[in-house]
């Protein structure tokens, strides 16, 4: 029996791997889902136990280093292994910098808890295990982890930060077995954009980015899970990532441009 750890479980991205797996391995998995709203964490836990797998859910802020390891020392202890454990949860934000009030800075301090030391703390905690079972570590970035977005300074430094991170661990454990994978969605038809913080460091409450061509949460959560699967170091999700990648190398004024024009007019800078 496989046992997987998903943390931000309880919507969107983090939901759809944790259904998609039940639906894969059913009785022959053990899933973890960990968020903050427990409530929604049993709805999904109940999607996934209806597949026939086994779920626990614990309520987790990964903000706090003793939640991380308590995360997967039960997570351990109930299921006696631990196979894969996706860092999912994340914040996101969207707020020009000269908009941010000095006073309000303290909120990139915190969006950096959740979405960089989050997964570090998680991960610390599980390597030993992962070691154990030659498994499988996988981190959510962004797209914006590979190229600064305008409007998104907080969230990019967190990103980029996840991604180089992640980098580093990769060779650290290049001989161990442990695979790990770094996915970077762009824009995903799920809340967490709605969620994301504004200047004042609350609830925006609407996106800042253009999402008529938004890539489903169904799609982005099985190219996550194939890339788990297939061992792979990154993935890279849409046309215009991967191209505005190899470009930033070269003109990496066209990439500024390009991140601009995702922007919504509203939003953009003067």
């Amino acid at each position: 029996m496989k046992t997987i750890v998903i943390t931000g479980a309880s919507d969107g991205i983090g939901a759809e791997m944790a259904r998609q797996l039940s639906h894969q391995y059913r009785s022959e998995l053990a899933l973890v889902l960990a968020a903050r709203n427990e409530a929604q964490l049993a709805q999904v836990a109940a999607q996934c136990t209806a597949q026939g797998s086994q779920v626990l859910v614990l309520r987790t802020d990964v903000s706090d280093p003793l939640q991380c390891q308590s995360l997967i020392a039960t997570s351990v202890q109930r299921f006696g292994r631990l196979d894969a454990l996706i860092n999912n949860a994340g914040v996101s934000a969207q707020a020009l910098f000269e908009d941010v009030k000095a006073e309000d800075l303290v909120w990139y301090e915190k969006l950096m808890r959740v979405n960089l030391w989050g997964s570090v703390w998680c991960t610390h905690a599980a390597l030993p295990h992962l070691k154990a079972s030659r498994g499988h570590l996988v981190a959510v970035s962004s797209l914006a982890g590979l190229v600064g977005v305008p409007g998104r300074t907080a969230y990019s430094a967190s990103k980029f930060a996840m991604t180089g991170f992640f980098e580093a661990l990769r060779a650290e454990l290049r001989s161990s077995g442990v695979s790990v994978t770094t996915a970077f969605p762009g824009v995903v038809a799920t809340n967490i954009r709605y969620r994301g913080l504004n200047a004042a460091g609350v609830a925006a409450g609407s996106s800042g980015l253009k999402e008529d061509q938004a890539m489903s949460v169904q799609e982005c959560a099985r190219l996550i899970l194939d890339g788990m699967t297939r061992r792979r170091r990154e993935v890279v999700m849409s046309a215009k990532g991967k191209i505005g990648r190899f470009i930033k190398l070269l003109a990496p004024g066209i990439v500024e441009k390009m991140a601009l024009a995702a922007l919504k007019d509203e939003v953009r800078p003067q």
